[in-house]
């Protein structure tokens, strides 16, 4: 064989246990690793998303900074988003008494994704959009959905018995500013009735002037009279 045939073969065939082939394990391990950790970006990118689309499509219009109890009402709405879609599987496998699950990956990772929204919206909290805060709300509307502005938005988590205390919280002030208002009203209401007692009183003291002024005027008279 020549020198050139063997310089070849060698070029190809690689011992299992020599350093290189080591060396190409440990680089092939770490490019399909890279990748992997790609991959797992770019699924939670596009699920968080998702999500941000979902919050901008049912966003109210006219609410330039949501309250607790808005933003409660919005969760749980997000919440039952799969409902419809759960109650059509159902239906499908009612009819004729198919043994067989159809939709069955579909309606597991339903389920499984409730389930575990519930429990973080019951426990840590939810991680949506703050929504209370009028900037982040504004950059939500008008986002139109590409993922890299993702980085614009500010993530908070919202659990149900935070959101509950803040909603009882509330309820107090609104009453204290309910009240306030209308003590005004009635004070405001009780000023023009307190006028014409004060014009009827600056009458009575004009009438007590003039009265006084003519009694003056008849002692001098009857004063001259008598000096004559």
């Amino acid at each position: 064989m020549p020198n050139s045939a063997k310089k070849e073969l060698s070029k190809k065939i690689i011992h299992p246990r020599s350093r290189k082939a080591l060396k190409l394990t440990k680089q092939i391990k770490k490019v399909s690793t890279r990748e992997k950790v790609k991959l797992v970006h770019h699924v939670k990118q596009n699920m968080l998303g998702e999500k941000l689309l979902w919050f901008r499509d049912h966003l109210l219009p006219d609410v330039v900074k949501y309250t607790p109890e808005l933003t409660l009402n919005i969760i749980q709405l997000y919440l039952g988003r799969f409902q419809e879609e759960l109650e059509q599987i159902s239906l499908k496998h009612a009819i004729g008494n198919r043994k067989n699950r159809q939709h069955a990956n579909r309606e597991d990772i339903i389920r499984l994704t409730l389930l575990r929204e519930e429990e973080e919206f019951a426990t840590c909290g939810l991680e949506i959009p703050d929504l209370m805060n009028a900037k982040q709300l504004e950059i939500l509307r008008s986002w139109n959905g590409e993922l890299r502005f993702l980085q614009n938005f500010k993530l908070k988590r919202f659990s149900r018995k935070n959101l509950q205390s803040l909603i009882s919280s509330s309820e107090p002030n609104q009453t204290k500013l309910e009240t306030d208002e209308s003590t005004s009203t009635s004070a405001q209401s009780k000023v023009p009735e307190s006028q014409p007692q004060v014009a009827d009183e600056q009458e009575d003291d004009n009438k007590d002037s003039c009265e006084d002024a003519v009694t003056c005027e008849v002692k001098e008279d009857t004063s001259m009279d008598v000096d004559t």
